[in-house]
């Protein structure tokens, strides 16, 4: 008997290994193309707002959502060491416009936090199949309440990045100045080249 079970596992795993290792192939495949990526995002949250629409109800649902959609955005906006409260011997903020240019590293990676708004949407969408979850509720106050949330979440953010003067975008093309093996100063941009002091072009390996 409890070979018979295991032999019927067996197959059942092995679809699963499978399922999950071709999942991550093309998640992994996806991760270059960014605009893609949202695009998709953003009709699948289409979907989810028309369903709930055209159903009028699980509006406990969507404030769920709505809450932990800003939590996401929240870890997407800050770094990945906070400077109040955190010592880290890796890149941090600078605080003055003396120190050395260093990387803004986000506590949320754009990927993750794509992925997890997009698991979001499906997972609600998918919950909004089961009436259990339609729990009669007077939608504006939820909304209200989550714009207010929003308002003053996003108003410690901002202070927060106009104290230690970063911003989580990268506008522009950004460049620093460092040493390289003992030779002049050369300022590193985005394209894996480097422009020494004399304007020469040189590939860094």
């Amino acid at each position: 008997m409890e070979a018979d079970g295991a032999a019927a596992s067996f197959p059942l795993a092995k679809w699963r290994g499978d399922f999950s290792r071709a999942f991550q192939h093309y998640l992994d495949k996806s991760t270059p193309h960014m605009t893609g990526r949202w695009l998709g995002t953003v009709g699948v949250a289409a979907i989810y707002f028309l369903r709930v629409y055209f159903v009028q109800g699980f509006y406990i649902i969507t404030y769920g959502l709505g809450i932990y959609l800003l939590n996401l955005l929240i870890g997407f906006l800050s770094p990945l060491v906070d400077p109040e409260i955190e010592v880290s011997d890796g890149p941090a903020l600078p605080t003055k416009g003396s120190d050395e240019f260093k990387p803004f590293v986000r506590r949320l990676p754009e990927f993750k936090f794509w992925y997890s708004i997009t698991k979001a949407f499906c997972v609600a969408f998918t919950m909004t199949f089961f009436s259990v979850f339609d729990v009669p509720v007077f939608w504006p106050i939820l909304l209200c309440y989550w714009i207010v949330l929003f308002v003053l979440t996003m108003k410690r953010q901002i202070v927060h990045m106009i104290k230690y003067k970063y911003v989580p975008f990268n506008i522009g093309k950004q460049s620093h100045r460092l040493q390289i093996l003992g030779k002049p100063k050369l300022a590193v941009g985005f394209g894996g080249k480097a422009e020494g002091l004399n304007g020469d072009i040189c590939n860094l390996p």
